[in-house]
């Protein structure tokens, strides 16, 4: 598992280079999106990775890996959307919103270790196509939570399913480092 740990840094730490590049060109303009925007900018991501898994020809020169941290990075400003709120205007500096992403990682890593823990690093057997398809479904299931108001019955809420894809990333993006 230490191992694992490590490597997750080493993927959550090129995420938060990029995403502190982008809040120092553009600033924290994605403070106005509403989650449902947030989710949409996930799932184009997702079925974009699922289309480069499943089509031979690529017409646009990026591959899974700058998707999977374009996932991992939305689903961070999504958790912060769902704690701060929504913003009429950029209301944080790159220091604060960097603050925020490292609380968010953090706890989202804790949970990582903890399923890791209990269902034995079974991600490791897993295909990269697999870990697309989860995430997937985790997204479809956060639309519905979202078309339900928030409201669930009996199943986790939007913000354990933006932890899963967090993770669900990560392991994608260690496979696909360990694949090259």
């Amino acid at each position: 598992m230490q191992q694992t740990s490590e490597q997750y840094d080493a993927v959550i730490h090129a995420c938060r280079e990029l995403f502190l590049k982008k809040a120092k060109d553009y600033g924290t303009a994605w403070r106005i999106l509403r989650l449902p925007s947030l989710t949409d900018q996930i799932f184009i991501k997702a079925q974009r990775i699922r289309g480069l898994q499943e089509n031979e020809v690529r017409k646009v020169d990026e591959g899974e890996q700058s998707e999977f941290i374009g996932i991992i990075n939305y689903s961070v400003m999504a958790l912060i959307q769902l704690k701060k709120g929504v913003a009429e205007q950029p209301d944080l500096d790159a220091n604060e919103a960097i603050k925020l992403y490292d609380t968010e990682v953090s706890i989202t890593k804790s949970l990582m270790e903890n399923k890791n823990h209990d269902y034995g690093e079974a991600w490791r057997d897993m295909r990269v196509s697999s870990l697309t398809d989860l995430i997937l479904q985790k997204l479809l299931r956060v639309k519905q939570i979202e078309d339900n108001a928030g409201a669930t019955l009996v199943s986790e809420g939007i913000d354990a399913n933006y932890q899963d894809i967090v993770n669900y990333a990560v392991f994608a993006l260690i496979h696909l480092s360990e694949e090259e």
